[in-house]
């Protein structure tokens, strides 16, 4: 993980300053920084559209009582191609674009979705949300966990059911 922080934060600008003046010395400076401001705000036309797709086929599914797994990956693969189309540069905007295309998107999110269920059901890096982890029967604070996530997943019949109300 280490390294691909280092890869993107450390090596990353420098073969986009690179290549800005390689394009910079081949079409000009107005070129260049016109291409750049081009490809930003199409990438963000792009984007918008794409979104609004994913979101109705996030919807459609729904409606119909399937869980959205994979589009709901392709909608973070699209906010994550966003945001690489936006930073100035080439590079960023080719990965984006890579990203962006549904035909190369959908591959990517399902590998990544499979790679997240994997990890699920090993109980590495995800945790239930209330107490902990599946696999660690001792609550976030210490003490044995309670609830519907604590080891064995069995209801001892402590469960109290109540109403409350508001008062200002």
């Amino acid at each position: 993980m280490l390294f691909y922080l280092f890869l993107l934060f450390a090596v990353m600008p420098i073969v986009e300053i690179y290549v800005l003046i390689q394009v910079g010395n081949a079409f000009g400076a107005l070129t260049t920084i016109g291409l750049v401001l081009l490809t930003a705000a199409l990438g963000a036309s792009l984007v918008r559209s794409q979104g609004l797709s994913t979101l109705m086929s996030v919807q459609t599914r729904l409606n119909q009582g399937e869980i959205p797994g994979q589009q709901i990956v392709e909608g973070m693969l699209l906010a994550v191609a966003g945001v690489l189309l936006v930073t100035p540069g080439f590079v960023t905007d080719f990965i984006g674009l890579l990203i962006l295309t549904p035909a190369t998107r959908a591959p990517i999110a399902a590998a990544l979705l499979k790679r997240m269920q994997l990890k699920v059901v090993q109980g590495q890096g995800f945790s239930a949300g209330f107490g902990g982890d599946f696999q660690n029967p001792q609550g976030p604070f210490g003490g044995t966990q309670q609830g519907p996530f604590r080891q064995g997943g069995q209801d001892d019949g402590r469960t109290i059911d109540g109403d409350f109300e508001r008062k200002e």
